[in-house]
């Protein structure tokens, strides 16, 4: 700033004399700004119409802490826990996802839209002129800070958001439900206590191919798109370099015509089984403590990528390549179904099985590691 400047800039006496209306004054000047209009958006005071556009708001911000609260009620007590579709409660079941959804949904819209009016009926719209400069001068640091300070206060005050008791209670309340939701989110997820229950057949220690009791035997079964119809797997049922989806079934589940639906709607029942070809069965690396977990030639993997979950249902036989086909993971079936290309950073999960003495392809357990993406890491 030029010495001139200088000497037009007051006094730290004059300037602690100084109302806010003169700040904002000076600092409009010392910007090269001039308020050409700063209407009020409501010069007579109390009228009906500025009543009525207070309460529309007010309503707005009440609709949006209503739908917070009825986020926070829905994500903490509504039944999230998985219903078959022959099991009662389905339906309440599956609306879970959706009243999150539409109710954080609304929470925001009206939440912003409550905002949006607010600003355009009580913020005066001001008409400002500032003239180019290269802001090449240095002002005094007290003067900037209390012309700054002068600004926020003038902004505030002219909103006239400090004498609107109603809009202030309503925003708080609309904030308030909505924090209480955004604080909710993440806790919500250790409500259901992952150690509970560690052996028991919805426990996440385990999977569908879990035996359920001491000898129980898990064959392989078809999908044949008929729920009531079981067809089991042989090792001769497979060509060499072909690949099949097979899913867990129990002798004491072939007349329960619920337990054999409901398998195929668990994420973590489907298995890819594949035959490998004789000259690629002689080249494949296995995973350390996993050595016997296949058959001969017959390997067997679960469908679940391990980057987000999708269905690993793609097998490429010339090149031995399990492709997930929504991020493009490739696993290399020769070499543990360990990932070679995309996101996925973590090898397929393999199941144990073997041929039992009635010539059928079953699990000699469950797997030893997490499936897909779900549940952080297995006990030893």
């Amino acid at each position: 700033m030029s010495n001139e400047g200088q000497q037009d800039l007051p006094s730290d006496a004059e300037l602690a004399e100084m109302d806010r209306d003169e700040l904002v004054k000076l600092g409009g000047k010392l910007d090269g700004v001039e308020i050409v209009d700063y209407p009020d958006p409501w010069p007579v005071k109390g009228t009906r119409a500025e009543k009525r556009a207070e309460r529309g708001i007010a309503l707005w911000f009440t609709l949006a802490g209503l739908f917070g609260l009825a986020f926070v009620v829905g994500l903490i007590w509504w039944p999230w826990q998985y219903k078959s579709p022959n099991e009662s409660g389905t339906f309440l079941y599956s609306l879970y996802t959706p009243v999150l959804g539409v109710t954080l949904g609304i929470t925001i819209l009206a939440l912003g839209i409550g905002v949006v009016q607010y600003t355009k009926k009580f913020v005066p719209h001001e008409i400002a002129v500032q003239q180019r400069s290269d802001n090449g001068g240095e002002g005094s640091a007290e003067i900037d800070r209390k012309t700054i300070v002068a600004h926020l206060e003038d902004a505030g005050a002219r909103s006239t958001i400090a004498r609107r008791s109603l809009v202030k209670r309503s925003l708080g309340f609309a904030g308030g439900a909505m924090g209480l939701g955004l604080v909710a989110l993440p806790v919500a997820s250790f409500i259901k206590d992952p150690w509970a229950d560690s052996e028991g057949p919805d426990s996440l220690w385990h999977t569908a191919w879990q035996p359920q009791h001491e000898g129980e035997v898990v064959y392989m079964r078809r999908n044949t798109g008929k729920s009531d119809e079981v067809r089991l797997v042989r090792p001769e049922d497979l060509d060499a370099g072909a690949m099949e989806t097979v899913f867990p079934f129990r002798e004491t589940d072939r007349n329960n015509a619920e337990a054999l639906s409901a398998v195929f709607m668990r994420s973590d029942a489907p298995v890819m089984l594949i035959r490998l070809r004789p000259e690629d069965a002689a080249r494949v690396v296995k995973r350390e403590g996993q050595e016997d977990f296949n058959f001969g030639e017959y390997y067997a993997y679960t469908k679940v990528c391990s980057h987000v979950g999708c269905p690993t249902s793609l097998y490429e036989q010339r090149t031995n390549r399990i492709l997930c086909p929504c991020h493009q993971s490739q696993f290399d079936a020769l070499h543990y179904a360990k990932p070679i290309f995309g996101p996925a950073t973590r090898a397929l999960a393999q199941l144990p099985i073997t041929v039992n003495e009635e010539g059928y392809l079953v699990a000699r357990g469950d797997f030893i590691e997490p499936v897909g993406p779900a549940f952080w890491e297995r006990r030893s």
